[in-house]
C-alpha cells in the first residue's frame, strides 16, 4: 500500500475548517445549535469545527451504518444514538466524507422525524462523482476526486486516522 501522495495539506484543512465555521456562524448568529458528529470518522473535524465557531453549540455524536459488507443498503442501523432532544432545535449533522450519500440521506430522514427546527448537513470532504441520490451538503469543506483517502479522521481498516493531512491510498 502506498500512502505517499498528499491530496490535501494540513494548512488547507485548517483554512477549510475556519471557512466552514464562519459560514455556520453567519447562518446561526444569535441562535443555539446542536452539532451531531457522525462517528467515527468525523470526530476530529467536529472538534476543530466547534472550536472555530463563535456560535454556542451543544455537541453530541451518533454512530450509524447502512452497509452490508461493502454494499450500501440505504437503510440505517443506529449503533449509537444521540442523547440530546433535538425537537425544535437547529441541528447540523457533521460528517467526515459524503460518498454515495445513502447513509446520510437515510440519517437525515430519521432525524427529521424527531422534529428539529432546522436540519443541515456539513461535510469535511465531498465526493459528488460517487453520489447516487440528490443529497447536497449545506456546508461543504472540500470537494475531492474519486480517490480512496485517509487521514484527518478517515481510516483504512481503523488505521491512519491520525494523519494531519489527507493522503490517497494506492
Amino acid at each position: 500500500m502506498d500512502l505517499s501522495e498528499v491530496l490535501i495539506s494540513e494548512d488547507e484543512i485548517k483554512d477549510m475548517v475556519k471557512r466552514v465555521a464562519s459560514e455556520i456562524d453567519r447562518d446561526y448568529e444569535g441562535e443555539e445549535l446542536v452539532v451531531i458528529g457522525v462517528l467515527t470518522g468525523a470526530f476530529i473535524f467536529v472538534s476543530d469545527l466547534v472550536r472555530e465557531m463563535k456560535t454556542h453549540s451543544v455537541i453530541d455524536f451518533m454512530q450509524v451504518s447502512s452497509y452490508a459488507g461493502t454494499v450500501s443498503t440505504g437503510e440505517i442501523n443506529i449503533k449509537k444514538d444521540i442523547s440530546t432532544d433535538i425537537r425544535g432545535k437547529n441541528v447540523i449533522v457533521v460528517e467526515d466524507i459524503i460518498d454515495t450519500g445513502n447513509t446520510l440521506k437515510a440519517l437525515k430522514a430519521k432525524l427529521l422525524e424527531r422534529g428539529p427546527k432546522s436540519l443541515k448537513i456539513c461535510t469535511a470532504f465531498d465526493k459528488p462523482s460517487r453520489r447516487v441520490n440528490d443529497l447536497v451538503p449545506d456546508y461543504n469543506g472540500i470537494t475531492i476526486p474519486d480517490e480512496f483517502i485517509v487521514g484527518y479522521g478517515l481510516d483504512y481498516d481503523g488505521a491512519f486516522r491520525d494523519f494531519k493531512e489527507i493522503r490517497i491510498v494506492r
